[in-house]
């Protein structure tokens, strides 16, 4: 989780850079090609075509339709409103993936959980301040893509199941580039030298921080690691007021005091039974 998150506060700055002269089509089909290409080591390494072989393509097609979407959403909020309020509200995420692993996983919640959701959802509101002011386009896609990306994670919870991370992996960059090449194409304008470089570290980080995740499904619930992403939000804080000079102000700094005690009340596992 913590490559994650690195990972992801990259891709924020990254995007928003690539997005500001290409259209975000473009640049999700290139992410998706590009990975390909930077997923090579991981194939290598993991015994070449056999280790992605899978027995579930219609869930795979199904999990990244929904996650290029959710994706696609993320990058255009990304053009409309400041870092900080982008992950802020795409972490709403954890109570539609609480109540989709509960639902449909058999997960349990938890004391610890459930106060830990609470906490950093109660953070966040600080940060983002919904009812200062109503709420734009921008907010609202941003709201779409979390609910997306919630969806997406409970669709590869149940793939880890089954399958391993490179083929998850694997899949997620053949058929988004598949259904994105049409639409970037259409809209194809050829970067320029600055925007390329930017192109390949959103390739790198967008192919590696899944890795990332993959690996912290395969060792955890959903309910455990996807209230860790609340971090986010301080480092898109951070990101924003290092990069764009966006403001940094009390509420921001007292909402990410709560995320980070969330992630602490989340990380506080049951006690372990005493031997017989």
């Amino acid at each position: 989780m913590a490559g994650w998150l690195c990972c992801m506060t990259v891709m924020a700055v990254a995007g928003r850079e690539a997005t500001r002269e290409l259209h975000v089509f473009q640049v999700t089909m290139i992410r998706s090609v590009l990975g390909l290409f930077m997923l090579y080591p991981l194939l290598r390494g993991a015994s070449g075509l056999d280790a992605i072989r899978t027995s579930r393509p219609w869930l795979h097609i199904a999990r990244n339709v929904v996650h290029y979407g959710a994706q696609f959403a993320w990058l255009m909020a990304l053009t409309l409103i400041p870092l900080a309020q982008v992950v802020s509200i795409e972490f709403t995420m954890p109570i539609w993936t609480a109540i989709l692993a509960v639902s449909f996983l058999g997960e349990r919640m938890g004391v610890w959980k459930n106060i830990a959701v609470v906490t950093g959802l109660f953070g966040v509101a600080i940060i983002v301040r919904p009812f200062s002011g109503s709420a734009g386009v921008g907010q609202l896609i941003a709201l779409a893509a979390a609910v997306g990306f919630a969806a997406s994670v409970i669709m590869v919870k149940t793939l880890t199941r089954t399958e391993s991370t490179i083929t998850i992996i694997f899949w997620m960059m053949v058929i988004q580039s598949v259904v994105g090449l049409v639409p970037g194409l259409l809209v194809w304008r050829w970067p320029s030298s600055y925007v390329w470089a930017w192109l390949l570290v959103i390739g790198f980080v967008g192919t590696y921080s899944h890795y990332c995740m993959t690996r912290a499904l395969h060792h955890a619930d959903a309910t455990t690691v996807v209230p860790m992403d609340f971090l986010r939000v301080p480092l898109a804080a951070l990101a924003g007021w290092l990069v764009y000079a966006e403001g940094v102000d009390l509420f921001i700094v007292l909402g990410a005091a709560l995320i980070l005690t969330a992630n602490l009340l989340n990380l506080k596992g049951p006690a372990a039974a005493r031997p017989a």
